[in-house]
C-alpha cells in the first residue's frame, strides 16, 4: 500500500462482512418509510410490508435454488440451527423400524415401541450445531459423533457405519467456518436418504460464496444467514423442504403463527429486504467475486507459505475460495495474535469461540497438537478486500512470523 493504513485491515470476513452500500440502500426506506407490519392485512402499510417480504423471499430462495414456500426467516443462522435440529428431534418425531414417525405425545414417544431418536453429526460442526445436540443429547437423544480426517472432510466410511434402525437425522455442515473445507454433501445426503434419515446442513459459510442448490445436493433442511454475504446481522433463514415430501418441524417460539407456524414473531421487513437483495448481488456477482477474491487468497497463501515451517490446515482442493487457515509452527500462539492484531483483523478460529483461550477444537480434531493450533492463523478475504490490502498483509505477516521466531529462538 502507498501508506500504512489508519485502521488494521479486514482479513476476517469468515466471522462477518460489511455491508454492501447497496444493500443498505435497498433496506434504507423500510426503516423510514415504509414501516408496516408484514402481518397487517387491513391497510397499505402491511400490504407494502408484505409484498416486500414476499420478494425478499423469492430473492433468497433463487440463491439456493428453493422455492419461495420453504423459506422461513430468523434471526440469523443460530436459530435456523436450533430450529431445524430440534424441530425434528423434539419428543414427537422419532425413527421406528426406519421410518420417520410420529407419536402422539411426548409420553407417548417413550412407551408403546417408541424410541428415542439418533442423530449423527460431526465433530467440526458450528457451536451453534454441537451445542445444539449436546443439549439434545441432556434430555436422552441419542447423539454419534463422527470424526474427521487430516484434510477435515468426514469419512463415508464411517457415516455408513453410524446408522441405527431409529436414526432421524444427519446433520454434517457445507464449509467449515475455520478451515473452508468442503464436505462431500450430495453423498452424504444419499447416505442418510438411503437409511431413512433426514439431512440438516449448516451452509452458513457456503451460501453466497459458492454455488448451493438444496434440491441437486439433497438437502432437507439448510441454515444460513445474511451477514455472511454482506447484508445486514440478526436475519437469517432456515430452508425446510416440502417435496417431494415435506419436512414438518415442531415451532421452537410460538405466538401468532408466523413463517407456516414454524417461527413466530413480527417480520424484521428491513432485515428481510437487505437479505433478499443480498443473495440477489451474490447471485449476480458470483463469478466476478469468485475469480478476485480466490487470486487474492492464492497469492496471501503462497507468499506466507515461503516462510519455513507454514503449512496449510485442511482439504488442498475442497475448500471456499477466500479462506486460507495457515499453521505458523513453533510460535506462541497469543503473542503471535497480538503481533498481527495491530496490522489486520484475523482470527485463530470461530468468532462465536474467540472468548476463549482455548485452542481450536476443530484444528485439533484434524489432528494438530495444542501447540500446533494456537499457533495457526485464519485469513478469509471478502468481496472489498483490495489487492494492496493483501500486499501489504503479506509484508506485515513476514515481518511480524519472522521476529517471533527470532524471539521464540531466544527465549
Amino acid at each position: 500500500m502507498s501508506s500504512a493504513p489508519t485502521r488494521p485491515i479486514y482479513l476476517d470476513n469468515n466471522a462477518t462482512t460489511p455491508m454492501d452500500p447497496r444493500v443498505f440502500e435497498a433496506m434504507r426506506p423500510w426503516f423510514l418509510e415504509h414501516f408496516g407490519n408484514a402481518a397487517s392485512a387491513t391497510h397499505v402499510y402491511g400490504w407494502e410490508a408484505r409484498d416486500a417480504v414476499d420478494h425478499a423471499r423469492e430473492q433468497v430462495a433463487s440463491l439456493i435454488g428453493a422455492s419461495p414456500k420453504e423459506i422461513v426467516f430468523t434471526s440469523g443462522a443460530t436459530e435456523s440451527d436450533n430450529l431445524g435440529i430440534k424441530g425434528i428431534m423434539d419428543g414427537r418425531r422419532w425413527m421406528v423400524d426406519g421410518g420417520l414417525s410420529e407419536a402422539k405425545s411426548n409420553k407417548q414417544s417413550f412407551v408403546d415401541g417408541y424410541r428415542p431418536g439418533h442423530i449423527i453429526t460431526c465433530v467440526t460442526e458450528h457451536k451453534a450445531v454441537v451445542d445444539t445436540c449436546k443439549y439434545l443429547e441432556s434430555v436422552g437423544i441419542e447423539v454419534s459423533w463422527l470424526p474427521v480426517e487430516r484434510n477435515g472432510q468426514v469419512s463415508l466410511a464411517e457415516l455408513e457405519k453410524a446408522f441405527r434402525p431409529n436414526t432421524a437425522l444427519v446433520a454434517i455442515m457445507y464449509a467449515n467456518n475455520e478451515t473452508g473445507v468442503i464436505q462431500p454433501v450430495r453423498e452424504i445426503a444419499t447416505i442418510a436418504h438411503h437409511h431413512g434419515a433426514l439431512f440438516f446442513c449448516d451452509a452458513t459459510q457456503a451460501v453466497g460464496k459458492i454455488p448451493v442448490d438444496v434440491t441437486a445436493d439433497g438437502i432437507d433442511l439448510m441454515a444460513f444467514t445474511a451477514h455472511k454475504l454482506y447484508g445486514p446481522k440478526g436475519i437469517g433463514a432456515l430452508y425446510v423442504r416440502r417435496k417431494p415430501r415435506s419436512v414438518m418441524l415442531d415451532a421452537q417460539i410460538h405466538g401468532g403463527g408466523h413463517e407456516r407456524g414454524f417461527r413466530s414473531g413480527t417480520l424484521n421487513v428491513p432485515g428481510i429486504v437487505g437479505f433478499g437483495e443480498a443473495c440477489a448481488l451474490a447471485a449476480s456477482d458470483m463469478q466476478s467475486d469468485t475469480e478476485r477474491i480466490s487470486g487474492l487468497r492464492n497469492k496471501l497463501e503462497q507468499s506466507l507459505l515461503e516462510i519455513p515451517g507454514t503449512s496449510v490446515n485442511g482439504h488442498p482442493e475442497f475448500r471456499l475460495l477466500n479462506v486460507t487457515n495457515i499453521c505458523f509452527s513453533g510460535l506462541e500462539g497469543q503473542s503471535m495474535m497480538m503481533a498481527l492484531s495491530r496490522f489486520m483483523a484475523v482470527s485463530s478460529g470461530s468468532a462465536c469461540t474467540s472468548v476463549t483461550q482455548e485452542p481450536s477444537f476443530v484444528l485439533k480434531a484434524m489432528g494438530l497438537s495444542d501447540e500446533e493450533a494456537r499457533g495457526s492463523v485464519r485469513f478469509s478475504l471478502g468481496r472489498f478486500t483490495t489487492e494492496e490490502e493483501i500486499d501489504y498483509a503479506i509484508d506485515k505477516a513476514r515481518e511480524v512470523i519472522l521476529q517471533s521466531r527470532q524471539e521464540h529462538h531466544n527465549a
